[in-house]
């Protein structure tokens, strides 16, 4: 009931449903007029021509029946001007019930019914024991990936859908949604945003500073995460009371620059956990390329522990045996001091000091470009729109305008002699298009993509790309971290830092017994017990219940685990 007083309240509330009813009631009012006028008639030729005498019931039962094209024949005209009048009858029924009655009955009442249901089906308000939630202000690619992270660390979050058409899609599609206008403070007292353990803006510029003074009004200690598209915006965003505001296109581009091989080899610092740093480091052109990791003794040497080995966009366990090759890239763990000491020993090699090629100067490549500068990088940049050149010029070495499919525009920009190449173009057929192009000119470059849609991940790898990374996933990991309080670490498209208590079901096992890695995919490259972090345990590591796992791996292979061991 409570139900369908909703649908009624909606559909009464409207004025163009008002309207259609209005119509509806003045039809059928009119089609009664009509049968009672019928069987008016009816009973005068009865009793003038043909000489029958019938009741009230009678006329109307009559007409329905000949309205009605039923025709019982039980009650008929014998005169031909009685004829004529069941004709007029029968015509009449079969526009005004046959045809004009469900068209309007439709057209006035059920598709405004059907429409109401449909509004109506997303809920207004959160359950009133809701607390520690997450508030998402759109639905979007971040949002997307940022709710599937949400779901497996079990964080309760509702989406704010303005459109109930919409709303009541995503609620079909599993998705918390709650119907309401953004910049309505009503709708955020309706969320609870005051017991809401985050609110995220992730919208234009404009309507991200409405939503944080609109937020502001009912939650005062909440924090409010703000995704910001021009970096001009910051401040105001802040003033309006954002506690975080996320550059993201800046932040691709600067995670993106620090994938390339160029100048002399270099550490990259990815993230940190426990006091201890993630890095990764290019072997091209040093003398780590072509050994073993036993080989390498960086762990006797320097300290660090190789946990993984990134390989043409894979990332791929650490075996004592695993043979390094030109094009790996491994990940290590470390102290601070252990990397600073990787770093001294790596930055003795020189890679290629030709500038880098960066392909597109929008957002993301402007920054991606102006990282490489400030590190020291020379910049080439191809770019196709040619209002973009006095921008592109004030930080690039040269810029080519023209299309970076064309092979003679590649090769003027210095394709040959580039040590990398980054992508940065917001299509991904493009991107795929051009990483494909681009390997098969050089197939010793290493290319740096962007990606826009997850589902596009493996084509862009196959197509030649060795390092990719997406708005969507950075944005979504930037706020899980947010959320987690804990430091950021990017380690590439898809590829995620999991933080998991050890399971009853595996507890007391050895690391080896409890076949993490055979079962899930999921790569442990830690274990935090009491205060002590174990770096690249070995198999017969005995996992006890207080114990804390520190593993890598994609979401899925998180699912699979949650799934396998509870």
């Amino acid at each position: 009931m409570k139900v369908l007083g909703a649908q009624l309240a909606y559909l009464l509330s409207q004025q163009k449903s008002r309207g259609n009813l209005k119509t509806l009631v003045k039809f059928v009012f009119f089609l009664l007029i009509v049968i009672l006028l019928f069987a008016g008639v009816f009973h005068w030729i009865m009793i003038k021509v043909e000489n029958q005498d019938h009741s009230l019931i009678t006329g109307v039962y009559w007409t329905l029946t000949v309205m009605s094209t039923l025709g019982f024949g039980d009650i008929t005209f014998h005169s031909d001007i009685g004829r004529i009048f069941s004709l007029i009858v029968l015509v009449s029924g079969i526009v005004l019930l046959l045809i004009v009655l469900p068209f309007t009955f439709i057209r006035f009442f059920y598709a405004p019914w059907l429409e109401a249901q449909l509004r109506t089906r997303a809920p207004r308000e959160v359950p009133p024991d809701t607390r520690d939630h997450v508030i998402i202000c759109g639905y979007d690619p971040v949002a997307r990936g940022l709710i599937r992270k949400l779901k497996l660390l079990g964080v309760p979050y509702h989406v704010i859908e303005p459109d109930p058409s919409v709303a009541a899609s995503l609620y079909d599609e599993g998705i918390s949604v709650v119907t309401g206008e953004i910049d309505n403070s009503k709708t955020y007292e309706a969320l609870l945003s005051s017991k809401a353990r985050l609110v995220l803006a992730n919208l234009d510029d404009a309507t991200n500073t409405n939503i944080t003074l609109t937020v502001r009004e009912k939650a005062t200690e909440v924090p409010v995460v703000t995704i910001v598209e021009n970096r001009d915006s910051i401040d105001i965003l802040q003033l309006a009371g954002a506690t975080h505001v996320l550059p993201l296109k800046q932040r691709l581009g600067e995670h993106l620059s620090h994938r390339v091989n160029a100048g002399h080899a270099k550490v990259h610092v990815i993230g940190t956990f426990r006091g201890m740093l993630i890095a990764e480091s290019p072997v091209h052109k040093t003398p780590l390329a072509g050994r073993t990791i036993r080989e390498t003794r960086l762990r006797h040497t320097i300290g660090v522990n190789v946990v993984g080995i990134w390989n043409r966009g894979r990332l791929l366990p650490a075996h004592a045996d695993t043979v390094l090759s030109d094009f790996s890239v491994p990940v290590v763990v470390g102290t601070p001091e252990q990397i600073a000491n990787l770093e001294s020993f790596m930055v003795i090699y020189d890679t290629n000091y030709s500038p880098v090629l960066v392909i597109g100067c929008g957002n993301v490549g402007y920054a991606a470009a102006s990282a490489l500068k400030q590190n020291g990088i020379s910049v080439h940049i191809i770019e196709r729109d040619g209002s973009l050149l006095a921008r592109a010029s004030g930080i690039a070495d040269r810029v080519f305008i023209g299309d970076a499919a064309d092979r003679e525009v590649l090769m003027q920009a210095g394709l040959v002699e580039a040590p990398s190449v980054i992508i940065t173009t917001n299509d991904d057929a493009t991107n795929i298009y051009l990483a494909v192009y681009c390997r098969r000119l050089e197939p010793d470059l290493r290319i740096v993509s962007r990606v826009t849609h997850e589902r596009n991940i493996e084509a862009i790898h196959r197509a030649g790309a060795d390092f990719v990374l997406s708005f969507a996933s950075l944005g979504a990991e930037s706020v899980l971290s947010i959320l987690q309080n804990r430091e950021l670490a990017v380690m590439g498209e898809g590829i995620e830092m999991f933080h998991v208590r050890v399971p009853e079901s595996i507890a007391g096992k050895t690391l080896g017994e409890s076949e993490i890695g055979l079962r899930t995919g999921l790569n442990v490259i830690a274990v935090q017990k009491g205060g002590e972090t174990i770096t690249n345990p070995q198999g017969a590591l005995v996992l006890a219940a207080e114990s804390e796992l520190i593993m890598i791996g994609d979401t899925a292979q998180r699912e699979e685990f949650n799934l396998q061991y509870g």
